[in-house]
Order: structure tokens, then C-alpha cells, then sequence
């Protein structure tokens, strides 16, 4: 499993951490989501992110891998909302699509272009961790708009009025 957290400050994204939790294929099944869990919870508590982005799973042949990873993310996903963070899915095609420009992009494109995009210098280990860190960027793009100097998009009326108070007026 990969992780990527990166901090926003002026619209500009900044890598603060990524890895990979390695999980023993002999260990119990049972344990691994423990400890998926427990890693999910440390990043958080260590980290205090405000989003928590995730791949949606992608649909393979082997149905007991795809069980397997669903039940992974699942447990990853019960961990971020546990801490009260909204939980956003994007597609593998969405996540190349926003760091490439191209859905079919391959791992190696990506990480390039997150080297590119993160002024990073550093080799990558684990694809699973440059995977994560291009969905946190997806997530950060998808939630910027360029043509507004870099404000949070708006989803609703009440948020927009929640964070816009000063442009509220009462007719009178």
C-alpha cells in the first residue's frame, strides 16, 4: 500500500511524505487490515491532513485480488472518516489524466512528471508510493481552479455562503 502527503500553501504543492507499507503475503489477512489501519491512523495523527484522496479499485480478472483490495481500501477509507476527513475516489485513468494529460500514461510517466511538477530530485523505490502521491496531486488539482487564482471550488450555495461571509448582504 502507498502513501503520499503533500501540503498546499499559495497553490503551490509541497511533498511532506510518501512510502509504502509493506505487507508480509504469509501474515493473516485479518492482521494486514490491522495494520493498514493503524498505519492510516499514524499518517493522520502525524500529518493532520484536511483531505483524505484514495484510487478507486479498478476492475481486474482475479476476483480474490480485487476482494482483497477492496477490503484494504475499505479499511483505509473507515480510517480517514474515523478522523472525520471527507473521503474523495478518483480513477486510475483520472489520476494519469490530471499528471500527464494522458489516461494511459505508465507508472514511470507519472513519476517523471511528479518530479517535474514537486521540483523532487529523489528516485522512487515503489511504484505504490509515486501511485499515491499522484493521487493527492489529482485530488489538489481537481479541487483548484486555475482561472481563480488558486481558491477551493465551491460545491454548494451553503458552502459558498459558509466561506464567503463578507459577501453576504441582507436586503432591508
Amino acid at each position: 500500500m502507498g502513501y503520499g502527503i503533500i501540503k498546499i500553501s499559495n497553490n503551490k504543492a509541497t511533498l511532506l511524505d510518501m512510502g509504502v507499507l509493506k505487507l508480509a503475503a504469509k501474515k493473516d489477512a485479518y492482521i494486514r487490515l490491522q495494520l493498514i489501519h493503524k498505519k492510516i491512523q499514524e499518517l493522520i495523527e502525524e500529518f493532520k491532513p484536511h483531505d483524505f484522496a484514495i484510487e478507486a479499485p479498478f476492475f481486474g480478472k482475479n476476483v480474490q485480488s480485487m476482494l482483497k483490495l477492496g477490503r484494504a481500501q475499505g479499511v483505509a477509507i473507515a480510517a480517514a472518516m474515523q478522523a472525520g476527513m471527507t473521503v474523495t475516489e478518483y480513477s486510475p485513468k483520472k489520476i494519469k489524466q490530471s499528471i500527464t494529460g494522458n489516461g494511459n500514461s505508465d507508472k514511470e510517466q507519472v513519476w517523471k512528471m511528479l518530479q517535474h511538477i514537486l521540483q523532487l530530485n529523489i528516485a522512487i523505490k515503489h511504484y505504490d508510493a509515486s501511485d499515491a502521491l499522484a493521487v493527492a496531486m489529482c485530488h489538489h488539482f481537481q479541487n483548484t481552479s486555475t482561472l481563480s487564482s488558486g481558491t477551493i471550488k465551491i460545491k454548494n450555495w451553503e458552502d459558498f455562503l459558509k466561506k464567503n461571509p463578507g459577501r453576504v448582504r441582507s436586503k432591508m
